[in-house]
């Protein structure tokens, strides 16, 4: 597997010299306590609450979390306050917790106070099916509705960003991006698929570089070797997508929730497109997948402030 997986990004984390600074935007959920302590004992981050401190505190005593070493900021407009941590620089990535996705989303977006950059905001999801020995990225997951093909562009940078900062040493071979359909063949009826072979297009003639790019792809193809057998599909893709780019947020939010609730798995998400990672994962998940989600975008971090020739730069 070119990826690697969360036992490595958890071993990774485990190995870094000082924490990375997170705060959470709604700190008074039991998830993001509990996956911000074991992240903070494990020497991964030191956590920011921003929210009602009482609240808080009163959680973390019924879940006896210690929030000694946690900074904490007394708020009644978490978003806007947890943004204004990551452009102060006290914190370098940003969580969002027991707070709604469209209050966060709007103070992320501020064109003065937030975090946008230029590129299309989105969501990557690092998926781990062991049985499979597969691990990929999905997007976008959770943002852009109907992206149109420039957005697409950008979000297809936004899985080759992350695939390369997951890439095992071992694999000197270009991240391989699937632009996902129901069908592998083009037609004016689907217009996805006329946006696929465009992209593809753009990739060969070296508009769109570091990756080798195919589609339209079903997910048969893009996941499973023998599908492309079967098929007499053929391609440096096929079977071996390591980043799937969906055509609308509806395929992408199904396919992920599907594999989720259905399958043997890890996962854990990131926003990319902002100045710096947002954990940005629903409320309805695990403790399990914030921790996931922090190893990722701890990496992330990592990696970007490691480079030499350039500033630190978030997908």
């Amino acid at each position: 597997m070119s990826l690697v997986g969360f036992s490595t990004l958890y071993q990774m984390a485990d190995q870094m010299s000082s924490p990375i600074p997170v705060v959470a935007a709604g700190g008074a959920d039991r998830t993001v306590l509990e996956a911000m302590s074991i992240a903070q004992r494990r020497g991964w981050i030191s956590p920011i609450l921003v929210g009602r401190v009482a609240e808080i505190r009163t959680l973390a005593a019924d879940l006896d979390i210690d929030l000694t070493d946690f900074g904490l900021v007394d708020s009644i407009d978490p978003a806007i306050d947890a943004v204004a941590e990551v452009r102060a620089g006290r914190a370098l990535a940003l969580m969002k917790g027991q707070i709604a996705t469209p209050e966060l989303m709007r103070a992320i977006l501020q064109r003065d106070s937030g975090l946008r950059t230029g590129r299309s905001i989105c969501q990557v999801v690092l998926m781990e099916i062991p049985r499979d020995k597969r691990r990929f990225l999905l997007s976008d997951t959770g943002i852009t509705i109907q992206p149109s093909l420039e957005q697409k562009q950008d979000i297809l940078r936004s899985l080759v960003d992350v695939a390369s900062v997951l890439r095992s040493e071992s694999f000197a071979d270009l991240p391989r991006i699937a632009v996902m359909s129901a069908t592998e063949k083009s037609t004016e009826s689907m217009p996805d698929t006329l946006d696929a072979v465009e992209l593809a297009r753009r990739n060969r003639e070296g508009e769109i570089s570091g990756c080798v790019v195919q589609g339209p792809l079903s997910f048969d193809l893009a996941y499973a070797e023998d599908a492309g057998e079967k098929k007499r599909i053929e391609g440096e893709v096929v079977g071996a997508a390591e980043g799937m780019l969906f055509p609308n947020l509806l395929s992408a939010n199904l396919t992920v929730k599907a594999i989720m609730y259905t399958a043997d798995c890890r996962f854990g998400g990131v926003l990319c497109g902002t100045s710096s990672p947002v954990v940005f994962m629903s409320r309805a998940d695990s403790t399990e997948t914030r921790l996931n989600s922090l190893a990722l975008t701890v990496r992330m971090v990592s990696a970007a402030n490691l480079a030499v020739t350039e500033s630190p730069r978030f997908c």
